[in-house]
């Protein structure tokens, strides 16, 4: 069964980005090496562009084949004129107000991401990249397989949350984490297996 992987940059507080949606006080902590880490084991992660300025045009998707964005994620490249930013990953965008795909490369769907996701699971293929926002996040939470958080030594004090969903935990399990010189945490979590309910005796 395929994966869906929740890959995203954080904060101390817990957000993904500050109220208005941006994400710029992220950038005084993208140095060489972070770069080479994303660019090494995340390069299908990588918006097309940026594939191409780092030399990955050709090279084959190793992790992913499909994205999921919310209109809150596809947005700021669509301002831009940047309408497929993920040309080599199938992707699909959530919005129940984007009701036209302004490219035939992104699909807009106004389906459940629950349901959507489920069947995404079920067919042929390599894992699926939850690249956000909270919302989407949020709704996907109980079918997450994995959260792949790039922790930044920093704190905004508002902004979106990493989830944004009722109260309802779900537990996962440390995997692997990775200490980067420019004090960000990469931080694997791997789902919880479920624990069996006790039984009364």
């Amino acid at each position: 069964m395929r994966k869906l992987t929740y890959y995203v940059a954080a904060t101390l507080d817990g957000f993904i980005a500050a109220p208005d949606g941006a994400y710029d006080f992220f950038d005084p902590f993208i140095t060489d090496e972070h770069i080479s880490f994303m660019v090494g084991e995340f390069g299908d992660a990588l918006p097309t562009p940026a594939r191409t300025a780092f030399g990955l045009t050709d090279a084959p998707n190793t992790r992913f084949d499909t994205v999921l964005m919310g209109r809150g994620s596809y947005d700021p490249g669509l301002a831009l004129g940047l309408t497929s930013p993920y040309g080599h990953l199938r992707q699909i965008v959530f919005s129940r107000s984007l009701t036209t795909s302004p490219d035939p490369a992104v699909e807009v769907t106004a389906e459940d991401p629950l349901d959507l996701v489920r069947r995404l699971k079920q067919e042929e293929g390599l894992g699926i990249y939850l690249c956000g926002g909270g919302d989407v996040a949020g709704r996907l939470l109980p079918e997450i397989d994995e959260l792949i958080v790039k922790l930044y030594p920093v704190a905004i004090g508002s902004g979106v949350p990493l989830f944004r969903a009722d109260f309802s935990p779900n537990s996962f399990t440390l995997a692997d984490t990775r200490v980067l010189g420019n004090g960000a945490v990469v931080l694997t979590y791997a789902k919880a297996a479920a624990v069996p309910a006790p039984t009364a005796r």
